[in-house]
């Protein structure tokens, strides 16, 4: 399983340039959800309903998860077997919390990043970015080397988990422990005239020790002793009087001002740049900070369903051969979360390919789209979904197209960019994919506009893929419910207000007078505006 996720992600070492960022991967054209859906999604806003990672790392990889979710049934089938263990197990889960929270304290963790990514002035020089720290590095290698070793040491004394998913991450940790990575890290390091090396490398080769620290015991006695040999030997061998060969160390003396500098220098440039170096292309340093990533973002996925507030539920995932989504009692990951007031709703995107969802304005229609999308996402990295209970297949793609506003470059109206936008999805869906339309062909005349939207939904129903209009035109409506390929929802009102729930039947009222009065901009207030304009 972690072999296919190498194979759908590349390694955050591989990819961050100055240091660890949250947004890092973002969405690919060709992904389940491509950049103008992962827009309207507001997955930026997901990501902080769910986001409760411990690890920059495991910040990062949780967005990534979000930005190209999985197409892989099996490997989502296996995250979820994971969180149900960890669910299931409290002392697993409450060993993976304290290795997850020493790995992010701030001696360990952002000392590992400094060590990557910093620049080192040594005692001199003026920083002038966020990157440059005085020192020579010690801390940063000390300590960053730590985080890496006390979570694989901690990795071994886990209880052994029983679902595949939670036995790969543990493995990877634990079997970091026999890497050459592990240990130029655990020390000794040597260096020759070309290269680094360990202990057992070493063997009987002449090579320079490091140690991580100004303080060098060996070389301070080797120096110290030089000389005393020469403080007594020199006036003999120069037949030179020891007053004579004391303005000697008025020249010698200062040199020891300048030790911290050389060597430290010396230990940076020689050592610590080089190792880090090392460390950042390793394959096996990479793969250890993936998995740290991977476990903090179970952990927060657990979390969010702890804390939602309502039932959650891991999904059914179903191998059809087109989409489905079924789910009782849904509610929105974002507005739902803590929220006890939000109204739940029942969907059933299975019988029909088409539906159509009616409704006057400020009802919740827009809502309940994006509901049914997110929760598909949250399936689909393997996560719980707001609900009761669920069951959906994998959705290839996932395309949610809202009026667009063309622009002045471009050379078309508002009409031909959404139609040149409708059009790319189409031809990217297939009958595996969740499309959501808010509204078609925008722009034009009324009875343009119903042919030209009739016959587009007419092509999605032969595609077969999942298709979700929002639409005001009802005649629309009428005619795909009188072929009876398709299904019509609405939202309902009470009176004049919203109850936030969809039921069946197709509404033929927008409530537009309403909402104009809400927002102060009805007939009267324009009346009353202009009254008060007049002298």
């Amino acid at each position: 399983m972690l072999e296919r996720l190498r194979q759908l992600y590349t390694p955050f070492l591989k990819l961050w340039r100055d240091g660890p960022e949250t947004e890092a991967v973002t969405p690919a054209e060709d992904g389940v959800i491509d950049p103008p859906t992962y827009e309207v999604l507001e997955v930026p806003a997901l990501y902080q309903a769910l986001d409760t990672a411990r690890t920059q790392v495991g910040k990062a990889t949780l967005h990534r998860s979000l930005a190209r979710p999985l197409r892989d049934a099996e490997l989502i089938r296996a995250r979820q077997a994971a969180l149900r263990e960890l669910q299931d197990n409290a002392a697993l889960r409450r060993q993976l919390e304290n290795l997850l929270a020493n790995a992010a304290r701030r001696d360990r963790e952002p000392e590992f990043y400094k060590l990557l990514y910093c620049n080192f002035l040594g005692g001199v020089g003026a920083p002038v970015s966020g990157r440059d720290l005085r020192g020579y590095g010690y801390e940063a290698y000390v300590n960053g080397t730590r985080f890496v070793l006390e979570s694989v040491d901690q990795a071994q004394h886990l209880p052994e988990p029983q679902s595949p998913y939670l036995q790969e991450l543990l493995a990877c940790l634990r079997d970091f422990a026999r890497s050459r990575a592990y240990r130029l890290m655990t020390g000794p390091v040597y260096r020759t005239e070309k290269r680094l090396l360990t202990q057992e490398e070493k063997g009987w080769l002449p090579a320079i020790r490091f140690r991580p620290s100004l303080f060098k015991p060996v070389f301070i006695a080797s120096l110290v002793g030089g000389l005393l040999a020469a403080w007594a030997g020199l006036p003999a061998l120069l037949n030179m009087s020891r007053p004579a060969i004391g303005v000697l160390w008025l020249f010698l003396l200062p040199l020891g001002a300048f030790y911290p500098h050389l060597v430290g220098t010396f230990d940076r440039d020689k050592f610590i740049y080089p190792l880090r170096r090392l460390f950042r292309e390793d394959p096996d340093v990479q793969q250890l900070l993936e998995t740290i990533g991977y476990l903090d973002e179970l952990l927060a996925l657990h979390r969010f369903s702890e804390d939602f507030g309502h039932p959650t539920c891991l999904p059914e995932i179903l191998d059809d051969g087109h989409h489905r989504f079924v789910a009782r009692e849904l509610r929105n990951p974002i507005l739902g979360k803590a929220n006890p007031d939000y109204v739940p709703n029942d969907i059933e995107l299975d019988r029909h390919r088409l539906t159509f969802i009616t409704g006057p304005n400020s009802g919740g229609k827009t809502a309940i789209c994006k509901t049914i999308a997110q929760s598909q996402l949250l399936a689909q990295i393997g996560a719980y979904v707001p609900a009761r209970e669920a069951r959906m297949t994998v959705a290839d793609r996932i395309f949610y197209q809202v009026p667009e506003v063309s622009q002045l470059t471009s050379g078309e109206g508002r009409f031909a960019t959404e139609l040149r936008h409708t059009k790319e999805i189409f031809l990217a869906a297939t009958p595996r994919s969740l499309v959501i339309l808010d509204e078609l062909a925008e722009g034009t005349t009324y009875e343009e506009r119903l042919k030209i939207s009739y016959d587009i939904m007419e092509g999605f129903h032969k595609k077969g893929c999942t298709t979700l209009l929002v639409t005001h035109n009802h005649q629309l409506v009428d005619k795909f419910i009188e072929q009876g390929i398709s299904q019509a929802k609405q939202v309902e009102f009470v009176g004049d207000r919203p109850t936030h729930r969809l039921i069946d039947g197709i509404s033929r009222v927008s409530h537009a007078d309403r909402v104009a009065r809400e927002v102060g901009f009805s007939k009267e207030d324009i009346d009353r505006y202009l009254g008060e304009d007049s002298p």
